[in-house]
């Protein structure tokens, strides 16, 4: 499992492209028949990608947890960005259709993630994050998530916010996740830009069109830098960062969070004008 350590601001304004990808980046993840995962600094979180095919996968316990099982200390959300597919914690199973998510609690001791049609497999995006508490697993489909209507298309970031784990939604010890699709046409996300000191957070991007881009934008508000990512790549993002990006196509992105609340709206705004 690929570790990320912590970087501090003033060290990332010398950095390279290079360092860039190397320090921020998680690429490679969605590979057929296999889960990927990637160990953060950054509030301890794990984000990861399990795509079953022909058999199903479990989730593995890491050597870098120290944990007798994935889920020992751990909560889990998991959201489905490709065909329909199945998990199984603890003997339950679940279906998840493209845009689903599942939240698992800690002490769940055996998740498995299943595929439904070879033709079409399912894809499923994992964001992890330490736990104190248990709380019970529970599925929500993308028609039960809240949505809110935000952007428009005069400033080409018109887009619909799909809220699933958070304060007044799926209950969590401290994951915040969801996610956000852009209108056709439309290019900008998360844009003003903002940055919540109190809690990191990463974008996995998908439904990215072949051989399109996302610029993602990082960095203090007087300091910004981007990385050019790809479909079913993610960006971690520090907690002095913003995070917004800008598609050479419409796409869609995963959000996800850990620290010290579960409230959304806990975000410092940034001016457009701020920004350099």
């Amino acid at each position: 499992m690929k570790v990320l350590h912590s970087v501090h601001p003033d060290d990332f304004k010398s950095y390279q492209t290079k360092t860039i990808r190397e320090r921020f980046l998680a690429d490679g993840l969605a590979q057929a028949g296999e889960i990927n995962c990637v160990y953060t600094h950054y509030d301890r979180m794990i984000v990861g990608v399990a795509s079953p095919v022909d058999k199903q996968l479990p989730l593995p316990n890491y050597p870098q947890l120290r944990a007798d099982y994935f889920l020992q200390r751990r909560e889990i959300g998991i959201i489905n960005v490709g065909g329909d597919g199945e998990v199984i914690a603890d003997g339950q199973s679940y279906t998840l259709s493209k845009l689903d998510c599942l939240y698992i609690g800690m002490g769940v001791k055996e998740v498995y993630f299943l595929n439904k049609n070879e033709q079409s497999p399912a894809v499923f995006y994992l964001l992890s994050a330490p736990a104190h508490a248990a709380y019970p697993t529970q599925l929500m489909t993308n028609a039960q998530a809240s949505k809110v209507n935000a952007g428009h298309s005069s400033t080409a970031n018109e887009r619909v916010i799909n809220k699933y784990i958070y304060l007044d939604g799926i209950k969590s010890c401290q994951l915040v996740m969801g996610l956000t699709i852009l209108s056709s046409g439309s290019v900008w996300n998360t844009m003003p830009a903002h940055v919540h000191d109190r809690r990191m957070e990463a974008y996995f991007y998908f439904d990215v069109p072949e051989g399109q881009r996302v610029f993602h934008y990082m960095g203090e508000a007087d300091e910004t830098r981007h990385i050019l990512v790809k479909n079913h790549e993610a960006v971690v993002s520090p907690p002095w960062s913003i995070h917004s990006g800008s598609g050479t196509a419409s796409y869609s992105f995963i959000w996800g969070m850990a620290g010290e609340n579960l409230d959304y709206s806990d975000m410092d705004a940034i001016q457009i004008s701020e920004l350099k």
